[in-house]
């Protein structure tokens, strides 16, 4: 049944894919009809074809070009992420509460992204390399912190990876609060924004500051496949099969880590895609990282894309930052789980 199921849900999944993106591109402030919409990709892709670019662009192609398509793409993109980093936090810890919020990786992330925000570097080299760089650094540092206070022996138990989560991420959450603080009112209304998550504003230059990102990462994560099949069996036996836990256990969190400061540094703190999207496609399909993988990725892209048409439709012309509608979905998903295996280990 499963193996049906993991043939047929990745065509499912790119086509909800394409959907979703169909109807992003319509619904907003200003609706737009299929037909609009097809011809500016059109002449878009013939002008881009015969280098015959046209000076001024009408309202409709501003809105698909420049607006709404970035925005969609970035959204995907970091749906994807935040997917393949939960995905490995719950094979790595043996632990389906582990995800980037709960773990507080994406604290760390968000505490680092406010220090480089801080810094006085101008703002373009700001977005392309310190941000990313000191989110990076922040969450890695915290990912380790929780592991080393949740483990016992050679086991994470998921209770206390849950007050190691809570207690450290309520730490960082505290010191970027002292920072917002500290910081000059100018600057305020921008980072609380950005804290809640959200994509509003941005641009081509994010999609091309995230793509490589996710790219490093999920290479990494596909390359580790069979090892983490084999962790999810205990150290013991995949060290029995000829795997390097240390060494891979150190790759991976580096990877998911990666993945998660370059989420929260394009679009600020956005939680429970981590958590939601690897356990649904793991109910679905297994627990085979071969499958899992390639699907929790398109799956994560999905959520996140219909999450951010939600946040910017909702009540229009305003738009909720993206974070407060992950969290209203997340969070029921999240108490059910933690009923669900209040007894029972992973």
């Amino acid at each position: 049944m499963r193996d049906r199921l993991g043939k047929g849900l990745m065509p499912i999944l790119i086509v909800s894919l394409v959907v979703v993106s169909v109807l992003s591109l319509r619904i907003g402030a200003v609706e737009l009809s299929g037909k609009e919409i097809l011809a500016v990709i059109w002449d878009w892709i013939v002008s881009t074809a015969t280098g015959d670019c046209k000076g001024d662009s009408t309202p409709t192609e501003e809105i698909v070009l420049r607006i709404r398509m970035p925005r969609i793409v970035l959204a995907a993109l970091v749906g994807a992420s935040l997917a393949l980093s939960g995905t490995v936090y719950q094979a790595l810890f043996r632990n389906p509460m582990a995800d980037p919020y709960v773990i507080g990786a994406s604290a760390g992330a968000s505490l680092g992204a406010t220090i480089a925000m801080m810094l006085p570097i101008s703002v373009q080299t700001l977005h392309l390399g310190v941000v990313p760089l000191f989110a990076f650094i922040g969450s890695i540092v915290s990912v380790a912190t929780v592991f080393n206070l949740a483990r016992v022996g050679e086991r994470t138990p998921m209770v206390n990876l849950i007050l190691a989560g809570v207690a450290v991420g309520s730490i960082l959450s505290s010191l970027v609060s002292l920072l917002m603080y500290l910081m000059p009112q100018d600057g305020l209304h921008g980072l609380m924004f950005w804290l809640m998550g959200g994509f509003s504003g941005r641009n081509w230059t994010h999609v091309l500051v995230m793509l490589p990102h996710l790219v490093l990462g999920l290479t990494v994560i596909i390359y580790y496949w069979r090892e983490l099949n084999a962790i999810l069996l205990g150290e013991e036996e995949a060290l029995s099969l000829g795997v390097d836990v240390g060494k891979v256990t150190r790759r991976l969190i580096a990877a998911a880590s990666l993945l998660t400061a370059a989420s929260v540094a394009s679009s600020g703190i956005i939680g429970f895609v981590g958590l939601v999207v690897p356990h649904l496609v793991r109910i679905v399909i297994g627990p085979d990282h071969k499958k899992l993988i390639p699907n929790a990725c398109l799956l994560g892209a999905v959520f996140m894309l219909a999450a951010d048409t939600v946040a910017r439709s909702i009540i229009p012309p305003r738009e909720l930052p993206v974070g407060i509608v992950t969290s209203l979905a997340g969070g029921p998903f999240f108490i059910y789980l933690l009923r669900k295996y209040k007894v029972k280990e992973w």
